[in-house]
C-alpha cells in the first residue's frame, strides 16, 4: 500500500465519523419532535350577539354605523334625528346600572352607610372578575360611583342586595320604575346587566337617560373620569369605562357603557352638541371600539351638517321589533 493510500483511508474514516455524528442529533431531534407533537383541537365557535342572530346588522343606515341599533334625539324637543332598529328589544348589558343608580338615588338611602362585599355579590353568571374582593367595605356612595363610572359588577349587585327588602325588592323597584317611565319593552332580572334577560329598546333607554339626567348625583358619578378608593391598606384607582369622558373633547352630561356577548358593545349618552342636548343610544355594536367610532360619526354629522331626520323605514323597525320580542 502506498503512502498516499494509507493517508487517504483515515481521512475517509474521519469523514464517515463526522457524518455519523451529524446524523445522531438529527435522530434525537426527530424523537423530540415526535414527543412534542401538537394535537389540533377545533376552537370554540364565536358566539353571536342577539342582534347578529336576528339579522339586525344587515339593516343599512346613512352614517354606516357599526351598531345594529341606534337612536339619536333632541332631549328638549323629542325630535328624532336618527333612528335605526330603534324598536328592537335586545339585551342591554351594563346599561342596566343606570336604572340601578336611579332606583338607589330615588330611594334616598344614606350615601355614607358602609356596605360589605359578600360572596352573594360574586358573578356566577359570566364568572367575571372584580378588584373588590369579598370582605371589601365601601360606603354606598362609593359603590354607586364605581358602578356608574367603572361598571363595577360587585358594587352594583351590593347596591341591590342592601336595598330595603333585599335583592328581589330591588329588582321589583327597577321594573316598577321602568313601567312608570313608559318603558314597556323593558325587563330587569338583576342589577348588574350580566344576565342577557335584562332587555330593552333604544326608545325605552332614551326615556331612562332623560329621567336619570335629572339627578345631579347620577350625572356627576357617571361622567367622573377616574376615582380612587381605599380598600384596607391599598389605594385602588378606577377609571371611566367610556373613553370619550376621558378624552376631554366631549361635553357629556350623563353616560353609561355596557358589554356582554349577547348584547354586543352598548353606549348611552346625553351630550351637548351644536347647541342642543342630544340623547344618543347605541346598542349591539360590533368591535371593541366601534361604539366610540359611531358616536364620533354622529357628532360630526350633527355639528358639521344641517341635521335632518335619518331613519330606516318604520316597517323595518316594526318587523325587527316583532321578531325580537317573540324570541326566547
Amino acid at each position: 500500500m502506498s503512502a498516499e493510500a494509507a493517508t487517504r483511508k483515515p481521512a475517509k474514516t474521519a469523514k464517515a465519523a463526522k457524518k455519523s455524528a451529524v446524523a445522531a442529533p438529527s435522530a434525537r431531534n426527530s424523537k423530540a419532535t415526535a414527543k412534542r407533537r401538537v394535537v389540533l383541537v377545533d376552537p370554540e365557535p364565536v358566539r353571536a350577539s342577539f342582534g347578529q342572530m336576528y339579522g339586525l346588522h344587515k339593516v343599512q343606515d346613512p352614517l354606516d354605523l357599526k351598531s345594529s341599533v341606534a337612536l339619536v334625539l333632541d332631549q328638549d324637543t323629542n325630535e328624532v334625528l336618527l333612528s335605526k332598529n330603534s324598536q328592537a328589544v335586545l339585551p342591554i348589558a351594563s346599561i342596566t346600572k343606570l336604572m340601578t343608580g336611579l332606583v338607589v338615588a330615588e330611594a334616598k338611602l344614606p350615601a355614607d352607610e358602609v356596605i360589605t362585599i359578600t360572596q352573594d355579590d360574586v358573578d356566577t353568571e359570566k364568572h367575571s372578575g372584580s378588584r373588590l374582593a369579598v370582605g371589601t367595605q365601601l360606603t354606598r356612595g362609593e359603590m354607586m360611583h364605581l358602578a356608574l363610572m367603572s361598571s363595577e359588577n360587585r358594587a352594583a349587585h351590593a347596591l341591590g342586595r342592601t336595598y330595603p327588602g333585599g335583592l328581589a325588592a330591588f329588582v321589583s323597584a327597577m321594573n316598577l320604575k321602568a313601567h312608570q317611565l313608559g318603558m314597556l319593552d323593558t325587563r330587569y332580572v338583576e342589577p348588574t346587566g350580566l344576565s342577557s334577560s335584562n332587555q330593552s329598546s333604544a326608545h325605552d333607554l332614551a326615556e331612562l337617560v332623560k329621567e336619570a339626567s335629572k339627578h345631579e348625583v347620577l350625572r356627576q358619578l357617571s361622567t367622573s373620569p377616574e376615582h380612587q378608593v381605599e380598600v384596607g391598606s391599598r389605594l385602588l384607582q378606577f377609571r371611566n369605562s367610556n373613553g370619550l369622558v376621558r378624552s376631554g373633547s366631549w361635553d357629556i352630561g350623563l353616560q353609561k357603557t355596557g358589554y356582554i356577548t349577547e348584547a354586543g358593545r352598548c353606549l348611552v349618552m346625553q351630550a351637548q352638541l351644536a347647541g342642543r342636548k342630544v340623547i344618543m343610544v347605541l346598542l349591539d355594536s360590533a368591535g371593541k371600539y366601534s361604539r366610540i367610532g359611531d358616536a364620533e360619526r354622529i357628532r360630526k354629522w350633527i355639528t358639521t351638517e344641517v341635521p335632518g331626520k335619518l331613519a330606516v323605514s318604520s316597517s323595518v323597525n316594526s318587523a325587527v321589533s316583532a321578531s325580537v320580542k317573540t324570541a326566547p
